[in-house]
């Protein structure tokens, strides 16, 4: 099944618990920084819609607290990203390419790191 699109309050959802592993939905709100911060009936609401996605999990109750875990990996959640953000380029990288190259936001690590996945993947295939 393919990993369904998540909005912004989603994936910051999914980084409290892909950070601190199984949490309550009061626990999830208090990981947004306090500026920022969601009221409780809203991560309440997007977690529960969330469990109809099928991206977390309910796993336990502790009293009137459900406490829910990620159902999708960080690393699903993101490759959905790149590829809708690939589709906006017509699936080409380059322009994704370029424009992290002039922000200055490639390094010479990263495309290090990008030549050895290459190698990898070549010789494996």
């Amino acid at each position: 099944m393919p990993t369904p699109k998540l909005t912004k309050l989603e994936l910051q959802i999914m980084n409290a618990l892909w950070d601190q592993g199984a949490c309550s939905i009061r626990e999830i709100q208090q990981a947004f920084p306090e500026r920022d911060r969601p009221a409780y009936t809203t991560v309440q609401t997007t977690v529960y819609r969330m469990e109809s996605k099928k991206v977390v999990r309910r796993i336990k109750k502790i009293s009137n607290a459900h406490i829910f875990e990620a159902a999708i990996s960080r690393e699903a959640a993101q490759g959905r990203l790149i590829d809708d953000l690939l589709g906006l380029f017509g699936g080409r990288t380059q322009p994704v390419m370029a424009h992290l190259v002039e922000s200055g936001k490639l390094t010479m690590d990263d495309i290090e790191e990008a030549r050895k996945a290459l190698r990898k993947l070549t010789k494996g295939g």
